[in-house]
């Protein structure tokens, strides 16, 4: 095939793709003094993209003089892709075109039913339900979309697709949510990765991180994780273990997930408590305003991440208290990051690494003071779609190589 007028001129579609999708709406004469093709040669590849429909006329350019160029533009409608991010308590489907545009964004809450005999089969009714759903209320069928990119919180073996580690909340669903399972499920192509990874991507292209070439995305909530970049790339390790932080032994013998995790944060909480007794917690009412006391021992029963964050936030001493410990423990892990890569930046993020304007202001004053290497600690700007993201950025890139492939068979 090498070197036939069909493969030359594949080449030359494809070059005149990336070109559009560079520059965007460009002129046949412009896009020929971009691509160094001839005009002939350009007018005959952009002919044969606008058949396959990856291409379009947008009218004519507004010239001073003479003649007016008729303008072309990826026709980033094509097709579309999905990211769907599988959490331990919501799953989240962004539905994207191919310039990464997320035209549709839903949030669904994760439905485990642990002592159901077609617990996996009833998962992947569920995901392809609300996937349907999606579709329909953007009038697009299933031939319209080309890739899914599945964000799933475990480790995903790169050679298999199988998940060997999962939170555990979602424990006993490894083989529903494997690339196998997931593939026979759903009519196109899938791939299947990491949350935090996927997280890290987002940040990179379009979130806190950008640009950044060496940073890590810290992901605190449920479970806890990182995700390491380098120049773009993210850093997977052997069997795609890197950054699985959570395996850390804090001084005490615990894994760091342990101690970090939301449950890590509520246990925390718990053995301050006890230890005053008489403590009175003061929240504010979102409602009225009035402040009211809550006794410790009812606290034991109602305190949760976010009402412990908004008692921080509301000036209850107490509260603060706790979560400078927590901060302590979340810099020692910080700390050995740090030392071992020295990243540019750190990104923080999750449902409890998220509560940035409480964390940092701590964070970056243990980190001024004890780090010998002081990286930029940030939160993350795509907050909860940092995953779903992630996930359409490996949709729409695995989308592109197969549009290209398929042009050069």
């Amino acid at each position: 095939m090498a070197g036939t007028p069909q493969y030359i001129r594949n080449l030359n579609e494809n070059l005149i793709m990336d070109a559009l999708i560079t520059q965007g709406t460009m002129s046949r004469a412009e896009i020929s003094r971009q691509t160094g093709l001839s005009k002939p040669t350009v007018s005959l590849a952009v002919e044969h993209l606008i058949d396959r429909n990856l291409v379009r006329e947008m009218g004519r350019a507004d010239n001073a003089q003479g003649r007016k160029a008729t303008l072309i533009r990826f026709n980033e409608t094509a097709y579309y892709v999905c990211g769907i991010d599988i959490g331990a308590t919501r799953i989240r489907i962004a539905l994207s075109d191919l310039n990464g545009e997320i035209i549709a964004y839903r949030t669904y809450p994760m439905v485990v039913q642990e002592a159901y005999e077609r617990a996996e089969a009833t998962m992947l009714e569920l995901l392809r339900s609300h996937m349907n759903e999606l579709l329909d209320e953007n009038h697009l069928n299933w031939d319209q979309i080309q890739c899914i990119g599945f964000g799933i919180p475990g480790v995903v073996l790169p050679e298999s697709g199988r998940i060997n580690r999962i939170v555990d909340p979602l424990a006993g669903l490894e083989e529903a949510f494997s690339l196998e399972s997931l593939s026979g499920a759903f009519p196109c192509e899938v791939i299947l990765e990491n949350v935090v990874n996927l997280a890290a991507l987002g940040e990179y292209r379009s979130g806190a991180a950008a640009g950044y070439p060496l940073f890590v995305f810290f992901s605190i909530g449920t479970g806890t994780g990182a995700g390491i970049m380098v120049n773009g790339q993210l850093l997977r390790g052997l069997g795609g273990l890197t950054g699985e932080i959570a395996e850390m032994l804090v001084d005490d013998g615990r894994r760091l997930e342990e101690v970090l995790s939301a449950d890590g944060l509520m246990q925390l909480a718990k053995d301050y408590l006890d230890q005053h007794d008489e403590l009175l917690l003061e929240a504010a009412d979102s409602d009225s305003d009035v402040k009211v006391h809550v006794i410790a021992d009812d606290l034991h029963r109602n305190l949760t991440p976010e009402k412990l964050f908004e008692a921080a936030r509301s000036g209850e001493v107490k509260a603060v208290e706790i979560l400078q410990q927590y901060s302590q423990r979340i810099a020692s892990a910080l700390r050995q990051i740090s030392v071992v890569l020295a990243p540019d930046l750190i990104v923080l993020g999750g449902g409890v690494g998220g509560n940035g304007d409480v964390l940092l202001p701590l964070l970056r004053q243990i980190i001024s003071e004890q780090f010998p290497v002081q990286p930029q600690l940030i939160c993350s700007k795509l907050g909860e779609q940092a995953v779903v993201t992630g996930a359409v950025q490996v949709a729409i890139q695995q989308t592109m190589l197969n549009l290209q492939q398929e042009a050069m068979d």
